[in-house]
C-alpha cells in the first residue's frame, strides 16, 4: 500500500487547510485509515481515524469540533479538513494505514504517508 499525502502548508492562526491521502496499492489491506501529526519532541499524535468500508469517523479531543475526516472511495483518498487552526496545531501531518479495525494507537499502523507540514502562525 502506497499513501501519499498533500495539501500542507502556511496559514494564519484562525485559518484553514484541507490535507489529502491518496492510497494505491492492496486494497484489502486499506480497511482503516488515520490521521497522525508530530511535533518537533513531542510522540507522534493520534488525531482521528474514518473505516472505509463506512461508518462515522473518530477524533482525539485534541481536534474534535474543529477537523473533520472524510472518506471518497471512488478517489480512494481520505482528507482531513482542519478549521479554526492554532500555532500548536504547527506538525508534520501523516496519514497511515492499516488491514484491521480502527485504533488511535500508532504501532498498530503498517503503512505510512511521508508526512506533509502545516505551520500555523
Amino acid at each position: 500500500v502506497q499513501l501519499v499525502e498533500s495539501g500542507g502548508g502556511s496559514v494564519q492562526a484562525g485559518g484553514s487547510l484541507r490535507l489529502s491521502c491518496a492510497a494505491s496499492g492492496d486494497t484489502d489491506r486499506r480497511n482503516c485509515m488515520g490521521w497522525f501529526r508530530q511535533s518537533p519532541g513531542k510522540e507522534r499524535e493520534g488525531l482521528g481515524t474514518i473505516n472505509t468500508g463506512g461508518g462515522s469517523p473518530t477524533y482525539a479531543d485534541s481536534v474534535k469540533g474543529r477537523f473533520t475526516i472524510s472518506h471518497d472511495s471512488a478517489k480512494n483518498t481520505v482528507y482531513l479538513q482542519m478549521d479554526r487552526l492554532k500555532p500548536n496545531d504547527t506538525a508534520v501531518y501523516y496519514c497511515a494505514v492499516r488491514d484491521a479495525f480502527c485504533s488511535s494507537n500508532k504501532d498498530a499502523y503498517t503503512y505510512w504517508g511521508q508526512g506533509t507540514q502545516v505551520t500555523v502562525s
